[in-house]
């Protein structure tokens, strides 16, 4: 069942010029692919835990987890009120909002594996609960995921560093540093909540998009911290924040900027998808630069450089053949993916998300 698709996402869509007319649907991928998400998604729903929650090795990133492994299940059609697993996805909200703090934050920072980076935790539930509430009919639950999500916007206003990035820990508990992966996941977190109708400030984003052209290189490419090492001078453009960086401008309608084009030549250059192999964070860089190439489409990366060659243009038709028969061939026997140390959770969720883009399900990932 395809969800809610919010009226300011589509008409942002269609305003940029890079929307594909005839996505594939999911009906049409070959078997095989299909076979694989099938697998996948059973593997993820029998993970989840009594309480309704998932986490990675260790027990760690549990708020994350849960937020990751309910989206994929949310993209595969299920909704909380009907589906395959819509009680999975029903008791991975309880289980979150349930742990909604009074000052916002949507993660426990008195849980020893959340206390030291509990703003990926926040991102991503804040992220998972904006796709849920545009479906949620129960007045009341309705009302609490609202109070939920405005405050959780709220507190990713307070944490945002004085550079505009974020960190694993709050600026107001008195941590103003910043790391380019969990800016990226508020950023994202704070587009999803807008597509959703929750109130975001205006000033937030364009700090935070300058956060992400301050932390630039010459090169095009996007470095680990701004407050760290030496910042920029010190730093070195790294794919997996790069190919994240062209996702989130992506998704703030970034589109045509000299910036994102920039991103996206780095990693065109870096991140190879002719020939994938396993390097540092190549879990992290898939999922987000599917997304990216998923809503350039097939005519887009023309559109933006118009006197490119026809064989150096990104597509998300040539990713996709050759990412998606990579992970048939990876995939376990039991169905899940495995990946670096955060483990089979986060791999197995990132990869169901990069082959179930086409669903179109979910507004964040929509065209």
């Amino acid at each position: 069942m395809k969800h809610t698709i919010f009226p300011g996402l589509l008409a942002l869509a269609l305003g940029a010029g890079l929307v594909a007319a005839n996505p594939l649907r999911a009906e049409e991928l070959a078997p095989e692919y299909r076979t694989a998400i099938q697998k996948g998604l059973e593997w993820v729903a029998k993970q989840q835990h009594r309480d309704g929650h998932w986490e990675a090795n260790g027990g760690q990133y549990p708020s994350a987890m849960t937020a990751l492994a309910g989206m994929v299940l949310l993209m595969e059609g299920s909704t909380l009120r009907e589906g395959k697993y819509c009680n999975h996805i029903r008791r991975a909200v309880d289980w979150l909002t349930e742990r909604s703090q009074r000052n916002g934050l949507l993660a426990n920072p008195n849980n020893a594996v959340e206390a030291g980076r509990y703003m990926y935790g926040h991102g991503f539930a804040t992220l998972f609960l904006a796709q849920v509430y545009g479906e949620e009919e129960d007045n009341d639950r309705r009302r609490k995921l609202e109070d939920i999500l405005t405050r959780a916007v709220d507190f990713i206003g307070k944490a945002q560093s004085s550079r505009g990035g974020w960190y694993y820990t709050s600026a107001a508990d008195g941590h103003d540093q910043d790391e380019g992966s969990v800016t990226i996941t508020q950023m994202q977190a704070l587009r999803a909540a807008k597509n959703a109708g929750i109130v975001v400030p205006k000033s937030i984003i364009d700090r935070a998009l300058k956060y992400l052209e301050n932390s630039t290189t010459e090169g095009g490419g996007v470095i680990y911290s701004l407050s760290q090492a030496g910042g920029r001078a010190m730093g070195g453009g790294q794919p997996a924040l790069t190919a994240a960086a062209v996702a989130c401008g992506f998704n703030a309608g970034q589109y045509h900027s000299p910036l994102a084009k920039r991103w996206l030549q780095f990693c065109q250059a870096h991140v190879p998808i002719g020939n994938v192999h396993r390097f540092n964070h190549d879990e992290y860089t898939q999922y987000y630069y599917a997304q990216a190439l998923y809503m350039l489409g097939d005519d887009g990366y023309a559109r933006l450089f118009p006197d490119s060659r026809e064989s150096e243009r990104l597509t998300w038709g040539k990713y996709r053949k050759v990412m998606f028969d990579h992970l048939v061939r990876t995939q376990g026997a039991d169905g899940s993916w495995n990946g670096g140390y955060i483990g089979q959770i986060f791999a197995t969720t990132a990869y169901l998300t990069i082959l179930q883009l086409d669903n179109g399900t979910l507004p964040i990932y929509q065209r």
